[in-house]
């Protein structure tokens, strides 16, 4: 029982964790894009504009940039669920997605994309639903392929933005973001949840000829980690 309320509170706590950096994330898009409207502002020029070296500065900003409210609310769901998401599952290479999205796609926009400022934060969106979606079924971990058809089911209609169909949206943005997060989920595919192995053990040893499945999950060690964290 005392381990059952450990691990219900270190579960409550990774929760926790997982939604703080999304979270903090889309309230500074919130305080810029406000800023931007009460004092009648127009932070455009950060956004990503190709081929210009005035337009390079827009690989790191522009993802803070959006064009009104609108565009602001409909990016925030996203980044709320997709990011708590990474962060929850993928914690230890979540921050190196993250960044890496932003790099990549904004870069590959910055070459070749129209010759328009391009900002938000969809490039990075895109990014998190395409390794999320991809990352569970290369690793095989059944939490992850749940996972990822969960982001299949909820926001799977988001594939048809990296087309150029509505030209007054950044598909090029939204493509490479896209293009990052496969090539992301392939290259950190060896680090983080794996797919669970069974091995079927016979011991001699035991005068019953005890047979059992082993799970990976040692419940001793278990103890001595949280005894090292101060719990008992």
């Amino acid at each position: 029982m005392a381990n059952l309320v450990v691990v219900e509170k270190h579960e409550k706590k990774k929760f926790i964790n997982a939604i703080f950096y999304p979270t903090l994330f889309v309230v500074i898009l919130s305080i810029i894009h406000f800023v931007q409207y009460a004092f009648d502002l127009n932070f455009y020029q950060f956004g990503i504009y190709p081929k210009e070296t005035k337009g390079l500065v827009g690989i790191i900003t522009s993802i803070f940039i959006h064009g009104n409210f609108n565009h602001l609310f409909n990016n925030t769901i996203p980044l709320l669920i997709l990011g708590s998401a990474l962060f929850y599952f993928y914690k230890p290479v979540a921050v190196k997605i993250v960044v890496w999205i932003v790099l990549m796609g904004g870069f590959w926009t910055w070459v070749m994309a129209r010759e328009s400022y391009h900002i938000g934060a969809s490039g990075l969106i895109y990014g998190l639903f395409s390794f999320l979606l991809v990352s569970g079924f290369i690793r095989l971990n059944k939490q992850l392929i749940a996972l990822s058809f969960f982001v299949v089911i909820v926001y799977g209609s988001m594939v048809w933005g990296i087309f150029p169909i509505k030209l007054s949206i950044s598909y090029e943005a939204h493509f490479w973001g896209f293009v990052s997060g496969i090539i992301l989920a392939i290259f950190y595919r060896k680090q983080g949840l794996q797919k669970e192995v069974h091995v079927w053990e016979d011991e001699d040893h035991d005068d019953d000829e005890k047979q059992y499945w082993k799970t990976g999950y040692d419940d001793e060690q278990y103890k001595v980690n949280y005894k090292e964290d101060g719990k008992s």
